[in-house]
């Protein structure tokens, strides 16, 4: 297990329905969850993650996601999330 295990929910060592993940060429896993609406980075080793964006309940605000489904970056290292219940993708700069 490299990130939650430790059954559902809201705490910093879980995840509520994980949807999609994305691991850098550090080794740094981005989970976007589908429950806790966030995006969360684990970095290789640690034994919680961090929210790196939403985790403030679900909502249609700025740094809201009403079930977050899918992520990406791209070259200049924006992340990408795709908001399903809202029918948005925003965009975040990440450091």
């Amino acid at each position: 297990v490299v990130a939650g295990g430790q059954g559902g929910g809201s705490a910093l060592t879980q995840l509520h329905y994980p949807y999609v993940i994305f691991v850098d060429m550090l080794g740094t896993l981005y989970v976007a969850e589908y429950g806790n609406h966030r995006v969360m980075r684990w970095t290789q080793g640690a034994n919680q993650g961090t929210v790196i964006v939403g985790g403030n309940g679900g909502g249609a605000g700025a740094n809201q996601f009403n079930s977050a489904i899918g992520l990406s970056f791209d070259r200049h290292g924006n992340l990408y999330v795709a908001d399903w219940g809202n029918h948005r993708v925003q965009r975040f700069s990440i450091e």
